[in-house]
């Protein structure tokens, strides 16, 4: 059974979800499970994989500094559309094949955060704040999936790319949900390829200073511990690769790594 306080689940996906047919169905198979029993989820995607192919065919370079993609003006347009086009429109599909009835959106849509330049080393890459629930409560209200792709707008109107972990964690606060963050492995591995099944600050600090937890991961971890100490909830990361992850997830068990709140 799912867990007694039934909290809205946000789950991110990474952009290796899109190059997996059967991984983007089975994981929407159990996602129209979860909304048949009542659960609300938010399903929050990144998608490198495509964003590197659609720079590399407009003869662009990728450049990433501390796991986190360098976006240069020019690049803006290539990933927009490469994360809020084709990427949410992959998934949106593999949903409404699933009989899932879903909203492609973006973190630019219903006011629902600020954005503003995270820095200017990085080029345009947002850093968001949680501020109106609304448009994402009515969505989840009518039983309905949001898929939302991690393009966000600033007051000034310029689009931002914000790294789609980060993203995650910001409607999870934004909702008060749990956050589960779903990736091609099945959790934090330690320097011998092992699950670790829980973690604290303290021993992902360690980690990260001997190199173990490093690039895409270090921001995913720091991305789940700070949800994880803001709400005190404990935050998964786990794999969408995994039948058996995704059925424990499905019946409200624990999956891949715990990142723990202390």
């Amino acid at each position: 059974m799912l867990k007694k306080n039934n909290k809205t689940l946000v789950i991110k996906v990474g952009g290796a979800l899109l190059q997996c047919e059967m991984g983007m169905a089975r994981l929407m198979d159990t996602a129209a499970k979860m909304i048949a029993k009542g659960q609300q989820l938010i399903l929050v995607h990144g998608g490198g994989c495509l964003v590197d192919e659609q720079l590399t065919v407009n003869g662009m370079q990728t450049q990433k500094l501390n796991g986190l993609r360098v976006t240069p003006a020019e690049q803006i347009p290539v990933i927009v559309g490469a994360l809020a086009g084709t990427s949410n429109k992959l998934l949106q599909a593999a949903a409404i094949k699933a009989g899932v009835a879903a909203i492609g959106m973006s973190l630019g849509d219903g006011d629902t955060v600020t954005a503003k330049i995270k820095d200017a080393d990085l080029g345009f890459v947002g850093e968001v704040s949680p501020k109106n629930a609304t448009y994402l409560k009515f969505i989840l209200s009518q039983g309905w999936l949001p898929i939302v792709s991690s393009i966000a707008i600033d007051d000034r109107g310029q689009q931002l790319n914000v790294n789609a972990d980060q993203a995650a964690t910001v409607l999870a606060k934004l909702v008060d949900a749990q956050l589960i963050l779903l990736s091609d492995v099945s959790g934090v591995l330690d320097g011998k390829g092992q699950l670790i099944h829980s973690l604290n600050r303290a021993q992902v600090d360690d980690l990260i200073h001997k190199g173990v937890i490093e690039k895409g991961m270090r921001v995913k971890v720091e991305a789940a511990l700070d949800v994880a100490e803001l709400m005190g909830e404990t935050v998964q990361v786990a794999s969408w690769r995994s039948a058996e992850q995704l059925i424990a997830l499905l019946n409200g068990q624990s999956v891949g790594t715990q990142i723990q709140p202390n």
